[in-house]
């Protein structure tokens, strides 16, 4: 499974996108679980706030779209876990 998020917008305006291929991970039906309750989350309604950020999150070809501060905890989770651990 390939996951990828891109972050926009914030405060200084800088994109920031990393990608996680999980194949051959140990842990990769954790990655998997997380996936997908973020493509059941589906889109937000696309209205931010000021300075925040919005994301989009790709897995496997299908991709959502969402924006602080209305991010659900799984979005959340799979954002950090794919910001701190992608490439």
């Amino acid at each position: 499974m390939r996951i990828r998020v891109r972050r926009t917008g914030g405060f200084a305006g800088i994109e920031r996108s990393a990608e996680v291929d999980t194949a051959g991970l140990a842990d990769a039906d954790d990655w998997h679980t997380l996936a997908v309750a973020v493509l059941a989350d589906g889109d937000d309604d696309g209205r931010g706030v000021p300075d925040g950020f919005s994301y989009e999150i790709s897995v496997d070809g299908r991709t959502v779209r969402c924006c602080d501060p209305r991010l659900t905890d799984s979005q959340r989770s799979l954002i950090a876990k794919v910001l701190k651990e992608g490439a």
